[in-house]
């Protein structure tokens, strides 16, 4: 007997459940790195995100436009209850995405001797290999998961993601104990990666059947899955292209300067495995705020009331800088300190500090690509970030010689600066507003030089008195605190009315579904 899945009428409580659930699955991953890079080491950690870069790659051109399309189909079918051709599609599907991660492994295994002179150091081919058991679960994962979106499943879909992130911390804890080499670590990591991801997709083929879910015969639906799956999985693919390309430029232009092959991959795994994942701390937040945005705007702008559209993307966009803007003062004065106790790795505090201000324009450009898509405008966004792609991958390549392992930050922080202007230019131009928003960077910019410097001489004079991980409590806390009021004496953030709109947010959640 099956079981009709809980469907969320509110579409507030559907975004809240899926923000809890990606706070706390990415905060246990966030906590697993953190572990991860003080167990295997900076080499070890290089070692594995040279792999991970180019999994993650492999991942996009198995999966990214599956669930998107089966959503959108499940969705319209539901509407005129045609179940059989729902179940259809996504046996299409789901024999599509096997066939082509099943191809792609082959693919590896069979060039992995000519794959390996293509990475600075051959060990990251090993640890490629140990994840293609989880390309191949993501793609029945990621297919059964589109299904599960159509029928507005959102707590299942949550929480098999939540289960596949604890049991991965989990195994490698367990296991990474008996690692001796750098290799040995990354080729756990790896393995434990694995084998979460074949659990999950147990998981999720069980639910699948349990909410009534069939196979049917997928023939009438080869064609139209293809169809519209290839242009999304193509943009896809080619915004994470960047991660292997730089994954094979950095090391080998370090190398080339005179950097060894162990150093010139330590200093790629602090970069990206420490330093990185700090910068996308406020993604999360932002990400929930896209979500509820996109069909917000979407509407209005088919209203054509201009005046609530401004008012809804300067808003998102001001919001998005805000958060972003938070946690600058605290990488700017206490880096050192942070990267040393989350990482035991002073040079990853160093290069926070050196590139915390790429998360202004990050948080732009990650709010803005949302608005463009939510405008109907998602192909000019893509081009937008080819634009400043092609900058940073300039970047990459010819600075090193220069300022070394920095080139990667001033690459990306070019790379996202461009876009967000762009991107910027680009909603002024289609709904013919003025969204002037300098005036409101000026005084972020101007606000968080002088917490920053508290920061600075605050944990200069608690690590003497106070244990290392108090000190930066109190200093990264009063920072904080110093940039939100001053923010609040000038304006920028309306204390009475968040507290207003929280207040109004809390008694919609307590209404039943």
């Amino acid at each position: 007997m099956t079981k009709a899945p809980k469907k969320f009428k509110s579409l507030f409580t559907a975004v809240a459940l899926i923000t809890v659930f990606s706070v706390i699955t990415r905060a246990a991953g966030f906590i697993f790195r953190i572990y991860l890079s003080r167990t295997i080491g900076a080499e070890g950690m290089g070692i594995y995100q040279v792999a991970i870069s180019i999994f993650g790659t492999l991942n996009a051109l198995v999966v990214s436009g599956m669930p998107v399309v089966l959503s959108r189909l499940v969705a319209k079918y539901n509407v005129s209850s045609k179940k059989a051709e729902a179940h259809s599609a996504v046996t299409a599907g789901l024999i599509v995405s096997l066939a082509t991660s099943l191809l792609l492994c082959a693919v590896i295994i069979i060039f992995k001797n000519l794959l390996s002179k293509i990475f600075t150091d051959e060990r990251c081919i090993a640890i490629l290999i140990t994840l293609l058991p989880a390309l191949v679960s993501s793609s029945v994962y990621a297919t059964l998961r589109g299904y599960l979106w159509g029928e507005k499943n959102y707590l299942s879909v949550c929480a098999t993601e939540l289960i596949e992130q604890i049991l991965r911390v989990v195994l490698c804890v367990l296991l990474i104990g008996s690692a001796y080499t750098a290799l040995d670590g990354a080729l756990t990591a790896g393995t434990t990666y694995s084998i979460a991801c074949i659990i999950s997709a147990v998981l999720v083929i069980i639910t699948y059947f349990y909410y009534g879910g069939k196979f049917r015969n997928p023939k009438p639906q080869y064609k139209q899955i293809i169809k519209s799956s290839t242009p999304v999985t193509a943009l896809r693919v080619a915004s994470s292209l960047i991660q292997p390309i730089i994954a094979i430029i950095i090391p080998l232009r370090l190398v080339q300067i005179g950097f060894s092959t162990e150093q010139a991959i330590s200093q790629y795994g602090i970069a990206t495995g420490m330093t990185l994942p700090l910068l996308f701390l406020p993604s999360t937040l932002i990400g929930s705020l896209a979500m509820a945005l996109v069909p917000e705007i979407s509407a209005i702008n088919e209203e054509k009331n201009s005046p609530l559209l401004k008012k809804r993307i300067r808003s998102g966009i001001v919001f998005s800088i805000f958060c972003a803007a938070l946690l600058i003062p605290s990488f700017l004065g206490v880096g050192k300190e942070i990267g040393l106790f989350l990482y035991n790795n002073n040079l990853s505090g160093v290069y926070l500090q050196a590139a915390a201000w790429m998360m202004i324009p990050m948080a732009i450009s990650q709010i803005t690509s949302t608005i463009l898509n939510s405008l109907g405008l998602e192909i000019k966004s893509f081009k937008n970030y080819v634009i400043g792609t092609v900058v940073s991958l300039l970047c990459i390549w010819f600075l090193p010689s220069v300022i070394g392992i920095n080139a990667l930050i001033i690459g990306l922080g070019s790379s996202v600066v461009i876009s967000a202007i762009l991107n910027l230019r680009m909603i002024a131009k289609h709904t013919n507003l003025n969204i002037n928003i300098n005036k409101h960077l000026i005084l972020i910019s101007l606000f968080v030089l002088p917490s920053a410097l508290l920061g600075y001489f605050l944990i200069g004079v608690t690590n003497v008195i106070f244990p290392l991980v108090l000190a930066i409590v109190i200093s990264c806390g009063l920072a904080t605190l110093m940039f939100i009021t001053l923010c609040v004496i000038f304006n920028l953030v309306d204390i009475s009315a968040l507290s207003v709109k929280f207040v109004r947010t809390f008694k919609k959640s307590k209404q039943p579904i």
